[in-house]
């Protein structure tokens, strides 16, 4: 292979781990994919090195040659399942020798320059229906899911706004966008309307969450990319950081003005009419997020049965318990099945992994944590931190338990674990190696 080629090959894996890393795919599942094309092409020696704003590629194809090194920094990240699923499609065409080098390059740049199938309009419907449907999640009534869905479309285009005129950092964002759920339920309650606008702060806290990686974080500190993971559960911290500060920015003016929004209280779940409005909000929920963040279509309805299936599961679970393990156990069933619905969708395992487990972050754990906090009494704030310690298990038991699941339903053929050996777990993104064992999934339709 003369010294262009090389080039080209290189250039080509960088763009396409850039891609990955930046919707949102694991550090090992990069790196894989960026070794299999490698090697698939031609570089059989190629070395991978992936961080959370880096990637680099090392090529020396004989001891005497001067060594190639390619490097390429990550500079956007957004949650794009549409892109995401076109390039593991790409991916897989180009192992099973359905396309060349040149062929993937062309298809690659048309995939990024490209725009999207949905326009931006449909997005901020997706965030705001995505509020009101946790509304119903977690008890509100008609006029507060109403509120959700107006904050919730607010929110949506005011952090569009701030990113695209001002490119501020997500931690603004988040400040902006919590701020402005607080401030308008605040407006709501000064009203005499008496509403409980808890839950609707409590759903677009939720909204917010969805969109931080904790998924990718856990990921990579089990799969041995510390390095990476660090850096995304910093990203993960500060971001969900500027969502309190919003919160209780809000919640101090609240005070200030005389309005009192107390401490959310979840619906009782012990009625069938009540778990059936769980389930279809869940379910709503879990839907419209994948549609907020270019899901294909054909998913939208899987993905809409399995975080309702979820649902029902974590209300069966025995109520003492605790939330954790429920929420642990409806997370085990998401691996499990994700694998499966995912090859039968042709989408990467991470779309449906990431959308169904939306409605179990801990919206409801961090607005109870930060409403006891502002009380300022030794009681309340007592109550307060032991609710954030439980968002933050929640957070884990949601990334620890799909991982689990995946781990049990993925399992990777002795061959895969030789030839990929930086590779310490299941994939979420990028095709197993070809062998025997491993069916190969078959290039992928429009999006319909």
């Amino acid at each position: 292979m003369d010294a262009r080629e090389v080039n080209l090959t290189l250039d080509f894996c960088l763009r396409v781990g850039e891609l990955l890393i930046s919707t949102g795919a694991g550090a090992a599942d990069v790196t894989a994919t960026m070794r299999s094309l490698a090697q698939h092409l031609g570089l059989r020696e190629a070395e991978v090195d992936v961080t959370y704003t880096s990637l680099s590629m090392s090529f020396q194809g004989d001891p005497e040659a001067i060594p190639v090194h390619t490097t390429r920094q990550v500079k956007h990240r957004t949650i794009d399942y549409d892109h995401l699923t076109a390039v593991d499609h790409l991916v897989r065409q180009v192992v099973r020798d359905e396309v060349d080098l040149q062929g993937a390059r062309i298809a690659l740049g048309r995939i990024i320059s490209g725009g999207h199938r949905r326009p931006r309009w449909a997005v901020t419907l997706g965030m705001a229906l995505m509020a009101a449907a946790f509304t119903v999640y977690v008890g509100g009534e008609i006029r507060v899911i109403i509120l959700a869905f107006i904050s919730g479309a607010t929110i949506d285009q005011l952090q569009h706004y701030l990113h695209r005129r001002w490119r501020l950092p997500l931690f603004y964002l988040q400040v902006a966008g919590a701020g402005v759920a607080t401030l308008l339920a605040v407006v709501a309650a000064a009203l005499p309307l008496d509403l409980d606008v808890s839950t609707s702060i409590t759903a677009n806290i939720t909204v917010m969450l969805a969109g931080i990686s904790f998924m990718g974080a856990l990921q990579d500190a089990l799969t041995g990319f510390h390095v990476t993971a660090s850096a995304r559960i910093l990203e993960a911290l500060v971001s969900t950081a500027g969502i309190i500060a919003g919160v209780t920015g809000g919640l101090v003016f609240a005070a200030a003005v005389g309005v009192p929004i107390h401490g959310a209280v979840t619906g009782n779940v012990t009625t069938l009419q009540s778990i059936t409005l769980a389930t279809v909000g869940g379910a709503v929920g879990a839907a419209a997020f994948a549609y907020a963040a270019y899901a294909p279509k054909r998913t939208l309805a899987p993905i809409a049965v399995i975080a309702g299936i979820a649902v029902v599961l974590s209300i069966a679970v025995p109520g003492d318990v605790g939330r954790t393990w429920r929420v642990a156990v409806s997370a085990l069933f998401i691996g499990l099945v994700a694998y499966s619905v995912a090859t039968r969708l042709k989408v990467p395992p991470l779309v449906i992994v990431v959308s169904s487990v939306v409605p179990f972050l801990p919206g409801y754990s961090i607005y109870r944590g930060l409403t006891m906090l502002a009380q300022e009494t030794p009681a309340t704030t007592s109550v307060g931190l032991v609710a954030l310690f439980t968002a933050a298990s929640v957070a884990l038991a949601l990334a620890s338990g799909v991982y689990l699941g995946e781990y049990i339903a993925q399992p990777l053929s002795r061959r895969s674990w030789r030839i990929e050996t930086r590779l310490s777990g299941p994939r979420l993104v990028g095709p197993l190696r070809k062998d025997k064992s491993t069916p190969v999934v078959p290039a992928a339709e429009t999006d319909s």
